[in-house]
This record gives structure tokens, C-alpha cells and sequence, in this order.
């Protein structure tokens, strides 16, 4: 936990409009001069392919074999591979505003990176983030997803379907219906959902918000410069389901990711 103090906090109104909507919209939670230094080490990070052998870099959306281009590199707890970004404005922010949408409990951390590539990264398909999670509990975990350069729609800005955080979990699979990919879609039965979806162009240095139940998007990368996201994770204690339920799409996985992690662990 950084111990500098914050510099943004969250208004009543921007309060409100998240419990309401279920995602909110900031145009900053972190200084032009932070946006420039994470920059420098994200793409460090991605130049080294950090923590690959242990399965927390592989492709999102692709079989993610050695040797082939990746179209949506990710790279799990970076803070891991880059410890001085636990020392930054961008955490500190990120701390202040999750005690106050979940309480004084509630912990800020570094979740992922997501990198689009210019001109062929892949889009992540609409989808809720709880179907990855464990299913015995019902989550309180907020993502915070930052990009490092303009979040346009040419190249892969956030998409929210307004109240949708209010639904359960439904059906996912994997994308393309591969359970040798990691990343998981919509099933095709449930994209009726994601009608009337809202786009979230950022500046560089803003932020969306969104709950694990929140459906959302990000198109693929048109533009002439890659895209990059950091995402953290604000979390307080979540439930026990009173009736278990199963993910079919997360037991079925067959990716090299895990094959990687499971090996680094022996």
C-alpha cells in the first residue's frame, strides 16, 4: 500500500451515478507526468514479456503458443514485475476512491494490463467479469481501467451496457468457443443484453469504473499507435452463495497459460 495521499476523490453526484448506472466515467485520476512514467514501464514490462514462464503474461484472445503474434497481450499483477508502481499517485487515487464506493475495508491493488496492438489488436468481446471468478461468492470488486494514451473509439475505448450490474451471471463461453483460449464472450444465446451499450472515450489518465457484473466492451485496435490499459482492482469481503452454482465455461479451460503456470509451480 503507497503511502501517498490521494489527489482525487469522487463526487456525491459521481457517487450516486455509479450505483445507479453501475460504471462511471472520470476525465483524470492521475497527473500528465504519472501517465508519462507508467507508460515507460508498462511498456517495459510487455517488451520483456514479464511472467510469462509462470503463465501471468499470455494472449487474452488468442491459443497463445510460443511463437505466434499475440493480438491482445496481458500481463497479470504487474505490480509484481514493476514494484514502483505501487508507489504512485495512480494507487493512492485508486485506494481513496475504493473505501469510498465500498467502504473503509475495501483495498486498491494492480489487477492486469491489456495491450492492444495498433492496427490489428483484437477486441475483447462483451462479457461480465465475475464469470471468471469463483462462483461460490457473491463479489464486491470494482475494476478500474485506465488508459495511458487517448481512449478513442478507433481503438478500443470501454463500452457498458447502463444498469446492466443489476443482472446475475449468464451464460458465457470461450471466445471463438475455444477452450484453449483464456478469454471468455457472451454466449450468443445472451447478446441480446448487450442493446443499448454507452462508449467511454478517456484522455490519457482517466478512468472508467465497473463492478464484476457489469457487462462490457472493448473494439479492436483500428488506429496507427497501440493501446494501453492498466486495470486495478478495488475489492472489500465478498458472500457466500446461499445455493452453489458453476462456471461449465471456466471448468472446460484447456490453455497453455495453465499448462505454463501449473509447470512453474512443480
Amino acid at each position: 500500500m503507497t503511502d501517498r495521499q490521494p489527489t482525487v476523490t469522487l463526487t456525491a453526484e459521481q457517487i450516486t451515478d455509479f450505483q445507479e448506472q453501475g460504471y462511471l466515467a472520470i476525465d483524470r485520476i492521475t497527473s500528465d507526468a504519472e501517465v508519462a512514467h507508467l507508460r515507460e514501464v508498462y511498456d517495459r514490462i510487455f517488451a520483456e514479456r514479464a511472467g510469462r514462464e509462470e503463465g501471468n503474461q499470455f494472449d487474452l484472445a488468442g491459443t497463445d503458443e510460443d511463437g505466434k503474434e499475440a493480438h491482445l497481450p496481458q500481463i497479470l499483477n504487474p505490480a509484481k514485475y514493476a514494484p514502483e508502481l505501487l508507489e504512485t499517485e495512480l494507487l493512492a487515487n485508486a485506494q481513496a476512491i475504493a473505501q469510498q464506493l465500498l467502504g473503509p475495508d475495501a483495498r486498491a491493488g494492480f489487477a492486469h494490463a491489456i495491450f492492444k496492438p495498433a492496427r490489428h489488436g483484437a477486441p475483447t468481446p462483451w462479457h461480465q467479469d465475475a464469470a471468471y471468478w469463483n462462483p461460490n461468492f457473491i463479489h464486491r470488486s470494482i475494476s478500474v481501467w485506465v488508459p495511458l494514451q487517448e481512449a478513442t473509439l478507433e481503438n478500443g475505448c470501454m463500452h457498458f451496457v447502463p444498469r446492466s450490474h443489476e443482472m446475475e451471471i449468464v451464460r458465457h463461453q470461450s471466445i471463438n468457443n475455444d477452450p484453449r483460449v483464456h478469454g471468455l464472450e457472451l454466449h450468443p444465446d445472451e447478446m441480446h443484453h448487450a442493446d443499448n451499450a454507452v462508449a467511454c472515450p478517456l484522455p490519457p489518465g482517466g478512468a472508467t469504473f465497473h463492478g464484476g457484473y457489469m457487462l462490457h466492451y472493448t473494439p479492436p485496435n483500428r488506429s496507427d499507435i497501440p493501446r494501453r490499459a492498466l486495470i486495478l482492482s478495488l475489492a472489500a469481503a465478498g458472500q457466500p452463495r446461499k445455493t452453489s452454482i458453476s462456471f461449465p465455461w471456466m471448468d472446460e479451460k484447456q490453455t497453455a497459460r495453465d499448462q505454463r503456470a501449473k509447470a512453474a509451480q512443480q
